[in-house]
């Protein structure tokens, strides 16, 4: 779902409270390799928002790649190199079908069937994801990308308990990682786990390489109990103080809301859905 931090933007106000926490590590996000799955995301409030696409494409570059792609479909970098511009053109549907035939033909390769079902969980499809990613490592050599990307899809599938300990496990190869921490923390929240919830995300605000996300996370954590003058304060270190203080206020009216859990699942399912492929032009 890196299941997949907070979509965070500073370019324009969005509308209050249209998608959930979970969107997939997807977590969308920050800029990622294909088999790394994004973290648990999406809420949109003034400040919180959509990153931009991984990697800015023109139309005229993924018509090329998939010239190529059609000329030479067995060349398996050229096919992920051809899924990930269309990942990044929200050509997400296009993507899972080129991943697909890759790993049709290699069954084995660990790095196609992360990517795969990175592109499955981003269509929706999280229980076809979820088998997908399950092969695309080894309890022997496990892959903490990977532990992290399965941890996202359970939330996905409301299995927060199983989502937790697949985080935990990705947090024993790469501890104290403010990614796989925030994760965890807002998968606790989806449990409603909302102390637990503040003290993880508390935990990965802390770590060095923690960025805006992290801290927007933990603001919204907070604001979900009712801690508005602490919200307001972490959105502070980011956001302008107009921004910050539209935060809180979106987070006011949402908790007044008296069955505010209620829409905040029924904003995830709607934010689950798949996109629809761009039709032309650059990726915004």
């Amino acid at each position: 779902m890196v299941r997949p931090l907070v979509n965070f933007s500073r370019v324009r106000p969005m509308p209050v409270l249209a998608a959930a926490l979970v969107a997939a590590l997807t977590a969308g996000c920050q800029s990622r390799s294909p088999e790394t799955t994004g973290s648990i995301g999406g809420i949109s409030l003034p400040g919180f928002g959509r990153s931009p696409s991984p990697a800015v494409i023109s139309r005229r570059e993924v018509e090329a790649l998939g010239e190529k792609y059609a000329a030479d479909s067995n060349d398996l970098s050229l096919a992920l190199r051809y899924a990930q511009a269309l990942r990044a053109t929200n050509q997400k549907t296009q993507a899972v079908a080129v991943l697909q035939q890759a790993a049709l033909r290699n069954p084995k390769n660990n790095t196609v069937l992360a990517a795969y079902g990175k592109s499955l969980s981003e269509v929706g499809r999280f229980q076809e994801a979820a088998d997908v990613l399950q092969n695309a490592h080894t309890p022997a050599r496990p892959d903490w990308r990977v532990l992290s990307a399965q941890g996202a899809v359970a939330d996905q599938l409301n299995d927060h308990t199983r989502a937790q300990g697949f985080y935990e496990a990705a947090l024993k190869i790469q501890p104290d990682d403010p990614v796989i921490l925030s994760n965890l923390g807002l998968s606790y929240a989806l449990g409603r786990q909302l102390p637990q919830a503040e003290s993880t995300l508390r935990r990965a605000a802390e770590q060095p390489r923690a960025d805006a996300r992290v801290r927007q996370n933990l603001a919204l954590v907070l604001g979900l109990q009712g801690k508005f003058a602490e919200a307001d304060a972490v959105s502070r270190q980011d956001l302008s103080p107009e921004e910050a203080a539209a935060n809180t206020a979106a987070l006011r009216a949402f908790v007044a809301q008296p069955n505010s859990w209620k829409a905040l699942k029924a904003a995830d399912a709607r934010s689950a859905r798949p996109m629809r492929p761009v039709a032309s032009g650059p990726a915004e």
